[in-house]
C-alpha cells in the first residue's frame, strides 16, 4: 500500500492574513472612551524621622539573626568552598513588642486603615492591626535575593527601606492576575509602563516607605553586595470586629 502523502501546508503572504485577520476592518470608531476597572494600587511616599533611631535598635536583630546562621554558613563553606555569607538573607525575631517599634508600627498601623478605606472598602465592622513585622539584612558578599511570593491572610502588606541605595537590590511587584500573565503578548517596549506590562520595580533609599496588597505578588532583585541592604517587611490585616467581641455603640 502506497503511504498517504502529506498535503503541503499553503504558507500565506502577509497580505493574505491582513485580508482575514482583525487588521482588516476598514471602518472604525471616530472616539472610545476608556474607562479602568480592577486596579491594583501601589503607594510609596519617605519618612525619614525613623531611620536613624530603627537602625540602631535593629543592630541586635541582625546580629543575633547573623549568629543563628554562623554554623550552617561555616559549614557549607567548609563543604563546597568559602563565600563568606554570600547567598544570605538574615531575617530577625518578630519585632511586635518592642517599644522602639511602636511608633512606626501605629504608623504602619493607621496607614493601612486609611488605604483601605481610599480603595473603597468598608472597615466600619472591622479593626485594622500591624500582625506581622521583622527587620532583615542581606548578605555583605551579595546575591541575597527574595524568590516571588505573597503574604497569606493579610490585606496591606510594605517595605521601610533603613539601608539601601540605587546600587542595591530593589523591589519587583508582578502582574496579580493569574488570567493575564497565562495569555501575554510581547511588549512593544520593556522600557515603558503600559498595559502590556507584567512586572514593575521601585529604587529605594533609607527612609522610603512602600504599600501595597497583599495579594501582591513580589520578590527582590539579587543583590551583588556593593553596598548594605536593609529592610522592615510588615503585614497588617482587618479583622472583623464580631471575632474580637467589640461591642458596637448605637
Amino acid at each position: 500500500m502506497k503511504k498517504k502523502q502529506k498535503k503541503a501546508r499553503k504558507v500565506k503572504t502577509q497580505k493574505e492574513l491582513d485580508k482575514i485577520s482583525c487588521g482588516s476592518a476598514q471602518l472604525f470608531p471616530t472616539q472610545l472612551s476608556t474607562e479602568e476597572y480592577f486596579k491594583c494600587p501601589i503607594w510609596f511616599g519617605d519618612a525619614p524621622q525613623f531611620v536613624d533611631d530603627l537602625n540602631k535598635a535593629s543592630d541586635s536583630y541582625i546580629e543575633t539573626a547573623k549568629k543563628n546562621l554562623k554554623k550552617d554558613i561555616a559549614k557549607r563553606n567548609k563543604k563546597f568552598g568559602d563565600r563568606g555569607d554570600m547567598g544570605n538573607v538574615f531575617h530577625s525575631t518578630t519585632l511586635m513588642g518592642d517599644p522602639n517599634f511602636t511608633q512606626l508600627t501605629d504608623y504602619i498601623g493607621a496607614t493601612a486603615r486609611n488605604l483601605l478605606g481610599e480603595m473603597g472598602f468598608d472597615l466600619t465592622n472591622y479593626q485594622v492591626f500591624t500582625t506581622e513585622i521583622w527587620v532583615q539584612e542581606f548578605a555583605k558578599n551579595g546575591a541575597g535575593h527574595h524568590t516571588l511570593h505573597t503574604h497569606w491572610n493579610g490585606h496591606i502588606s510594605g517595605f521601610y527601606f533603613l539601608k539601601a541605595s540605587n546600587q542595591t537590590s530593589r523591589p519587583l511587584f508582578e502582574d496579580p492576575r493569574p488570567g493575564n500573565m497565562m495569555n501575554l503578548l510581547p511588549e512593544k517596549d520593556k522600557t515603558k509602563i503600559t498595559y502590556a506590562s507584567s512586572q514593575i520595580n521601585y529604587e529605594v533609599k533609607p527612609g522610603r516607605m512602600i504599600f501595597f496588597p497583599s495579594y501582591m505578588p513580589h520578590m527582590y532583585a539579587v543583590d551583588m553586595g556593593y553596598e548594605p541592604f536593609r529592610f522592615i517587611h510588615f503585614n497588617c490585616q482587618a479583622i472583623p470586629k464580631g471575632v474580637l467581641n467589640v461591642v458596637q455603640k448605637k
